[in-house]
């Protein structure tokens, strides 16, 4: 598939430098035009992309459909779609072969909210006791709920982005863009914890001096990483819900609006570029809203 090769290397760096993407979107966006290049191999197909017709397009999301939800061929088209209007962008084509082609309906799937004593439930599950980890565990997941980080940022939090006597935390968020967030002190005290007892007794890697948190190898950890302990822990307590580190993100924000907090700032200690973004993370049930109407209503009486 070398005549894709290059035209996929040009829409990374377009991706990257023009649209200041953050490499797991980018990623994101070229598996989507490998999985496409796959089906082509598979069927024998020998098209360039800029030759590449809406009917052979039709074909591989039809394909798509019996092996993905809904949710992943919406974003599968959306990122082929994308690199079509790239081409487009750069005059190798004239048209968007999938211009007309439908993205299914996926209605606005939320992710589960933890309640607070979940959340204590979880971080109470840490093993003082045997794990060497735990002093860590316990602070990240502090920091997640806390700040209500992306596991992303979590991961990349450097020493030096700790501002504790003004009560902040410098975020290094999508796109590169920095955001400061505050932090509480039961936060600041679990995380200065974490670091006087067991980080400053790691041998750190070269590279990782300024990570706030390290593997037992005393380098960076991976997302993937933090997805299982919490999983762990979630399995621990026999928690029934599909948990993840974004759920304490989610759980951040709803639990901010619950008690009162405007849509506003929770949208900038997010770090959403819409307000729409946080509208669909901050769902709150209606016995919430009419709370809200009787106490700050004018005409509540």
């Amino acid at each position: 598939m070398e005549k894709w090769t290059g035209f996929i290397k040009n829409f990374q760096s377009y991706l990257k430098i023009e649209r200041g993407l953050s490499k797991n979107t980018i990623d994101n966006y070229s598996f989507d035009i490998e999985r496409l290049c796959h089906f082509l191999l598979q069927n024998e197909i020998d098209v360039s992309p800029i030759k590449i017709s809406e009917e052979i397009l039709q074909q591989f999301i039809y394909n798509v459909s019996k092996e993905v939800n809904p949710r992943s061929q919406a974003r599968i088209i959306s990122g082929l779609k994308s690199f079509f209007s790239y081409l487009i962008f750069e005059d190798y084509r004239n048209d968007n072969p999938l211009e007309l082609i439908e993205t299914p309906k996926t209605g606005r799937k939320l992710p589960d909210t933890l309640s607070v004593a979940d959340i204590d439930a979880i971080i109470g599950a840490i093993d003082f006791e045997n794990s060497e980890e735990a002093e860590r565990n316990r602070a990240m997941l502090e920091t997640l709920y806390g700040c209500g980080l992306r596991v992303s940022e979590l991961v990349e939090l450097k020493i030096s982005d700790l501002f504790f006597e003004e009560g902040f935390i410098k975020v290094t968020g999508k796109g590169n863009k920095q955001r400061f967030v505050p932090i509480g002190s039961v936060t600041q005290k679990f995380i200065s914890l974490y670091k006087s007892t067991k980080r400053n007794k790691l041998i750190i890697k070269k590279g990782h001096e300024d990570t706030l948190f390290l593997n037992r190898r005393g380098s960076k950890l991976t997302r993937a990483m933090v997805f299982t302990i919490i999983k762990n822990l979630a399995t621990k307590i026999n928690l029934n819900k599909a948990i993840s580190p974004h759920t304490f993100r989610h759980s951040f924000a709803t639990h901010l609006l619950e008690n009162g907090a405007d849509l506003r700032s929770i949208q900038l200690m997010l770090g959403h570029e819409s307000i729409t973004t946080t509208e669909i993370y901050v769902h709150l049930d209606r016995k919430h809203l009419s709370q809200i109407i009787n106490a700050f209503h004018p005409r509540k009486h």
